[in-house]
């Protein structure tokens, strides 16, 4: 019973970080329209970063810092930001599928720098000697693992208020506006470019948190955790929640989260040998086929977008995206 729980309480961390992850390309996409295909760059550089400044000394590689923890997460964030900030400047005038391959293009290039430079992030070896914030006085057990999936579910929820209200404020509907009509906007003298770059930015930053905590959980990171594969899993969970809700975003990071764990555990336990050497690439196909099953059977996920929508007398309701198209 103790390790079911264990595994538990492992799960949900897992699966809490990449909620928030999500909820940053929420922002990107769902709010904005922008389909950034480098989120793990942004996911690796709040982990190498958190882990480079927050780390103890290391032979061979840049780091050991040893900053104070939050000192060291908002690095990790600041350094994801700083990296969407170039990105950004040079690709969010790309428009759609260009931006996408641009922005992928990132993604690859991170991976490869974290694995050759090997003075800087410690090569394919990675970063390790973190020693994980409270450990030496809360333990390294069960407990130690129950404190940390609290604290990450308080970032969740903050992360989650601080999204819904910025949707419902006035920067959130130039966003949508943004999203649907380029042209109208700035017609009424908005800056899409500014715009769509602070968007790309703060998701960044969130993206990044997600990596910081990742890092943080696992004490360690190398180039085997910003790998593509974690991209198409992230947006596959929007895909499945539903991009443009926030509760959606969150649904689809534990059900794929789920998805995930549940196919690896079932293919290593019930098919034959020879079909368990290809259990990642089998994983991969899932993936890949839900994706295109939910965008070719339900488009708008699970949990659809909901629309405020004036009524006259100045009343409004809210009405799901597939509600405002019949």
């Amino acid at each position: 019973m103790i390790g079911v729980i264990s595994y538990l309480v492992f799960f949900s961390t897992v699966a809490a970080i990449l909620a928030i992850a999500v909820l940053g390309l929420n922002l990107q996409w769902g709010n904005t329209g922008l389909f950034n295909g480098g989120v793990v760059a942004s996911f690796g550089a709040g982990a190498y970063g958190t882990l480079i400044l927050g780390g103890t000394p290391q032979d061979g590689h840049l780091g050991g810092f040893d900053l104070f923890y939050p000192l060291a997460l908002l690095g990790g964030m600041i350094f994801a930001g700083v990296l969407a900030w170039v990105v950004g400047k040079l690709t969010l005038r790309l428009r759609h599928d260009y931006l996408a391959i641009a922005t992928f293009g990132v993604a690859v290039a991170f991976e490869n720098v974290m694995r050759n430079a090997t003075a800087v992030t410690g090569g394919a070896q990675g970063i390790r000697g973190f020693e994980r914030p409270l450990q030496s006085l809360i333990g390294s057990g069960f407990t130690y693992n129950l404190v940390f999936l609290i604290t990450v579910l308080i970032c969740l929820v903050l992360v989650y208020v601080f999204l819904e209200r910025l949707t419902v404020s006035p920067f959130g509907r130039l966003l949508r506006a943004i999203r649907e009509d380029e042209t109208a906007a700035r017609s009424l003298g908005k800056s899409p470019d500014k715009v769509r770059l602070a968007a790309f930015v703060t998701g960044s930053v969130i993206i990044g948190l997600a990596g910081s905590l990742y890092g943080t959980f696992y004490a360690f990171v190398s180039p085997q955790d910003v790998l593509p594969i974690l991209t198409f899993q992230i947006w596959a969970m929007l895909i499945v929640g539903g991009a443009g809700n926030n509760k959606g975003a969150m649904a689809g990071a534990f059900l794929i989260w789920g998805s995930w764990t549940f196919s690896g555990w079932a293919l290593s336990r019930f098919a034959p040998v020879e079909v368990q050497l290809y259990t990642g690439s089998i994983q991969f196909v899932l993936i890949g086929m839900v994706i295109v099953g939910m965008l070719l059977w339900r488009p708008q996920g699970l949990f659809p977008e909901r629309l405020v929508v004036s009524q006259p007398g100045g009343g409004s309701r809210g009405k799901t995206q597939a509600e405002g198209l019949t």
